[in-house]
């Protein structure tokens, strides 16, 4: 039983140390990104468009180890909660990688064009809360600090105020004909990536109080909906047949 136990532990420990890895690659692709964007390096884009291949592997690999831990070991409790936690951790990881590429693509859409100094600096403000937020949100997960994880909402406010600046920002550029619309618009598409790229470094440091404590942000909506329906949930709804 104790090598049983031991074993678990150790499986446990390898799927969080992947966690980390894989956060900490996502980390140092964020300002890798905006360098691209902002310096047009067609080279660089292609790069981390085809890392993307890896990263997606890695965070399929992590769910399976995962889900055979839930088959072969049978967690139960805190141990439960984290298993859990991380193969939901896996899927914001993974996806926001993919936004990281989407910001490569913009970049190869608006290869040539100049995009205006003012805007050059928020992209790079944007960028910076970016990597901030994901930064303190593996930091919180690596040493289960729910206070640490309970931060990370009010930082991603700042990085949402950013977005809302550039967002005003690029429609004075075009007016002004400071940049074409083209890249207007991509540009405000990469505006929302970096604001979604928070928005998962956030869900990110709930599993982490999710797994610390048992936390979890109230779903008013859930709630409101399971009083209209009078609490028939798990019910199995069939459809009527004729007599």
């Amino acid at each position: 039983m104790d090598e049983i136990r031991t074993n678990f532990h150790n499986d446990l420990d390898s799927v969080r140390a992947e966690v980390i890895r894989l956060g900490a690659s996502l980390t140092e692709s964020i300002p890798r990104a905006t360098s691209v964007l902002l310096s047009g390096d067609l080279e660089g884009a292609d790069y981390l468009v085809q890392a993307d291949d890896e990263f997606d592997g890695r965070s399929a690999d992590l769910e399976a180890s995962c889900f055979e831990i839930l088959a072969l070991q049978a967690p139960v409790a805190a141990d439960l909660r984290q298993i859990v936690a991380i193969i939901k951790i896996a899927g914001e990881l993974e996806r926001s990688a993919d936004l990281v590429v989407n910001i490569c693509k913009a970049a190869r859409r608006i290869y040539g064009h100049d995009i205006d100094p003012m805007l050059r600096g928020v992209i790079s403000k944007m960028s910076e809360q970016a990597q901030k937020l994901f930064a303190a949100t593996m930091e919180a997960f690596e040493e289960s600090d729910s206070a640490k994880a309970a931060a990370i909402d009010d930082m991603d406010s700042y990085l949402d105020s950013l977005h809302r600046q550039f967002i005003q920002q690029i429609f004075e550029s075009h007016s002004k004909s400071k940049i074409d619309l083209q890249v207007a618009v991509q540009l405000a598409v990469v505006a929302r990536f970096y604001e979604r790229i928070g928005d998962h470094a956030v869900n990110v440091s709930e599993k982490t109080r999710f797994i610390v404590s048992g936390w979890v942000r109230e779903r008013g909506g859930i709630e409101r909906y399971r009083a209209r329906a009078g609490d028939r949930t798990g019910e199995i709804f069939l459809p009527r047949t004729e007599s």
